[in-house]
């Protein structure tokens, strides 16, 4: 069933588009900074906590995690410090939706994440920002020295008498960055390996103290909800399953990135669940040039692929799963029209892939890397049928969820495969026959592409 979106009214993004959206003194015209005053004045770090997991927001940054249940797992009267990292880093291709704000709405940012360190009991954050957005780094800059100015951060934040300082942190362009034990690394200054958990952050995050993170949507809702209350929130997006006990819902507002083959590409807001027809047609204006969708990505290259017929699909957390999907993720949708090759597509996942490999889990190192030499090998007139299944074997086989790595990446690597081939294998097929037509059923061991480059073959 479709989202009704006749009253959609944007709320994270209600403010976008002003010429002085990003200054501390139209944020407070708003209102801005008055929820965080009164949840300083009349709520306790406890009380907010329970505020959030009442909402049942979950996280915004792809695993979809209850953000309050998250919060809970900081150890009871833990002496401190007690650390909260923003992760800015937004490494996925085809998402920008935390840059929108970042660069046009800082403050609602500062705020959400200030509310956030509040419950913690939090008394420092860095704010890892990747390094490819000089705005946004610039516009956080202003609004944090805004902030310092106004007595909203530092030795007591509006007066109340709780201490924070937030320290920005520029990220190095790593896509491993946005998996927090690899951010954690990369913040004290390390190789931005992922640790094994557990222990968790919540237990042993940065500098071995406990640590929460969370993406900068997340902490948006959490200013949202402070300022409209639970009801509102809950009644956006789809309810929890009561056939599945681990289904929490699927609540609130959402920002949808849009890119790819279609009319009005953008970053969209919309309630949870809509569906990929309703975002690319209400909103996308339809695939462009009156050509025809033939996939989508539904959040992020790392979530897999659907097929045009599959466009029914609801944009909840539940709802790529039932469809092939990893899930959710970042809600970022790149369409995909009738002209593009699914060779290419997957050809150009892989490569990303092999060279985001941090190289620490050998089946990720070693798979990402043989996949690419697999589809350049296949792109190049030289595919064998059998690569299918070999490519299939690569992906069902790394990753967390068949147990073999220490964090997702490997299963983000493997989802575009399996999907890829398993939803298109006749176009793989008809490559083949048509670029190799005398060695595609060929069942040996077969020369590297490097080989044949020299003569090898």
């Amino acid at each position: 069933m479709e989202i009704d979106l006749t009253n959609n009214t944007p709320v994270l993004l209600s403010r976008i588009g002003r010429p002085e959206s990003h200054t501390l003194s139209d944020y407070r015209a708003d209102g801005g900074y008055e929820g965080l005053a009164r949840v300083l004045r009349d709520m306790k770090p406890e009380d907010l906590i329970q505020l959030i997991k009442d909402s049942s927001l979950r996280g915004r940054g792809g695993a979809g995690f209850p953000t309050g249940l998250k919060w809970s797992f900081l150890p009871k009267d833990h002496p401190g410090p007690i650390y909260f990292c923003l992760n800015a880093d937004e490494s996925e291709p085809g998402t920008f939706n935390n840059r929108i704000l970042m660069e046009e709405d800082p403050h609602q940012v500062i705020e959400g994440l200030i509310l956030a360190c509040y419950a913690t009991r939090s008394v420092t954050a860095y704010y890892y920002m990747r390094y490819e957005y000089p705005r946004a780094w610039e516009r956080l800059l202003k609004a944090l020295d805004e902030c310092y100015s106004a007595g909203i951060l530092g030795k007591s934040v509006l007066g109340s008498g709780f201490c924070l300082d937030i320290f920005p942190h520029r990220g190095a362009a790593a896509y491993i960055c946005g998996e927090e034990t690899g951010l954690i690394e990369s913040l004290e200054g390390k190789r931005a390996w992922p640790r094994i958990k557990p222990p968790f952050p919540a237990v042993e995050g940065v500098f071995r103290k406990p640590t929460v993170v969370n993406n900068v949507e997340t902490v948006a809702c959490v200013k949202q909800i402070v300022d409209r209350g639970v009801d509102w929130f809950k009644s956006l997006g789809v309810p929890a399953d009561p056939k599945n006990p681990r289904d929490p819902g699927s609540y609130g507002p959402k920002l949808y990135c849009l890119s790819g083959h279609v009319e009005r590409p953008g970053c969209y807001e919309a309630p949870l669940g809509i569906t990929v027809h309703q975002l690319v047609d209400h909103f996308g204006g339809g695939v462009w040039k009156n050509r025809h969708a033939k996939a989508a990505i539904p959040g992020g290259i790392s979530m897999g692929l659907l097929k045009a017929d599959e466009f029914d699909c609801p944009l909840d957390f539940a709802g790529p799963g039932r469809y092939g999907c990893l899930g959710l993720g970042t809600a970022a949708v790149v369409v995909m029209d009738e002209t593009v090759s699914m060779v290419d597509f997957l050809h150009n996942s892989a490569r990303f892939f092999a060279h985001e490999s941090c190289g620490q889990c050998t089946p990720c190192r070693e798979g990402t890397a043989w996949a690419l030499r697999m589809l350049e090998r296949i792109r190049a007139g030289r595919g064998r049928l059998k690569d299918l299944d070999l490519l299939l074997e690569i992906g069902d086989t790394i990753g967390i969820m068949p147990g073999t790595t220490i964090c997702g990446l490997a299963d983000g690597a493997a989802w575009p495969l399996k999907n890829a081939i398993r939803k298109f294998r006749s176009e793989f097929e008809e490559y083949m026959q048509r670029t190799n037509p005398s060695g595609y059923q060929q069942t040996d061991a077969v020369p590297a592409l490097s080989s044949l480059s020299h003569g090898g073959h």
